[in-house]
């Protein structure tokens, strides 16, 4: 007989299910991949808004995918990290701190999408249109973009956890390592229907909207340019190969919803979501972009000659 617990306000998480051996070797690894995607992103963030070279359109929204992984991880991974530490029984969290970290963990998907999508929109008026690329591409546009990417993705979400957070709850007990949507709305002893209608239209929505721009946009692409230049080829490349890595984690992660005898390997893939691309984005971009390669070797260059200032003095 499953015990009910009507809309209690705190909640009992599931997390990961680590054997006691391996525990510190979890926590340290998922510790050291933080710190890694948190120095990462905040670097390459820093440089591009500090360097005048890198003021570009490009740059400028590309930017916003490191402030969303920073964002998106810093909800989720150190919760996660605490919550290893734990025993089971004690891995507790508040309703209203649940419903923000869902909220942030979504947020942090969506704008992954929408951001790829105003990148892609940018190499197509770069590649195609290059003659009109500074007259359309105007800072004004840039701000227009970022605030679409960001504005999109918080409609759809506040709409995905508004018809959440409506319904009753019976249940206190969140089957993931972190809080989202399908967790919490699976507490509820109410009908989901109308919340499995919205999350399937978002999700085909959302995905449709997004291979459907990258799949035009290249396709256009490459049909007016019989043969890119080496550095549109490039560009074009570190996208795709950023977009793809993001579409892999994200179909891993909803194929393995289909199979909930392997939730294991569903938690694994939620946490993998959000640290690949995460670790992956700041690093594909710093080594195939020769701007944002020469900015940091300016900057590592500066530092070396200030050691070897202060070393003669």
């Amino acid at each position: 007989m499953e015990n009910y617990t009507y809309n209690s306000f705190t909640l009992q998480l599931e997390g990961l299910n680590v054997h006691k051996d391996y525990v510190y070797l979890v926590f340290i690894s998922l510790l050291l991949a933080y710190i890694f995607i948190i120095v990462l992103n905040v670097g390459i963030a820093a440089l591009i808004l500090i360097d005048t070279n890198l003021h570009q359109p490009m740059y400028l929204l590309f930017c916003n995918l490191p402030i969303n992984d920073i964002l998106g991880n810093s909800i989720m991974l150190p919760r996660l990290l605490m919550d290893i530490l734990l025993p089971p029984s004690e891995r507790r969290i508040t309703y209203y701190e649940c419903v923000v970290q869902a909220f942030t963990s979504h947020m942090f998907g969506t704008t992954s999408h929408t951001v790829l999508i105003i990148m892609a929109f940018d190499r197509y008026v770069a590649i195609c249109n290059p003659l009109r690329y500074s007259t359309i591409m105007t800072n004004r546009m840039v701000v227009k973009l970022t605030a679409s990417a960001w504005g999109v993705a918080f409609f759809l979400v506040a709409i995905l956890l508004g018809l959440t957070i409506r319904l009753n709850r019976c249940r206190a007990m969140i089957m993931n390592p972190y809080c989202d949507n399908a967790s919490l709305f699976k507490l509820s002893c109410e009908s989901v229907l109308i919340n499995n209608i919205y999350g399937l239209t978002f999700t085909v929505l959302l995905f449709s909207s997004s291979i459907g721009s990258m799949v035009l946009t290249y396709s256009k692409i490459t049909s007016n340019n019989k043969s890119l230049n080496s550095k549109a080829l490039k560009t074009c490349s570190t996208h795709l190969v950023v977009y793809l890595i993001m579409i892999f984690c994200g179909f891993t992660f909803i194929l393995m919803h289909r199979f909930p005898q392997y939730s294991d390997y569903r938690k694994l893939t939620a946490i993998l979501f959000h640290v690949v691309p995460c670790s992956l984005n700041p690093i594909i971009y710093g080594v195939q972009s020769a701007e944002i390669s020469k900015s940091l070797s300016k900057v590592f260059c500066r530092r070396s000659e200030q050691r070897k200032v202060v070393n003669s003095s």
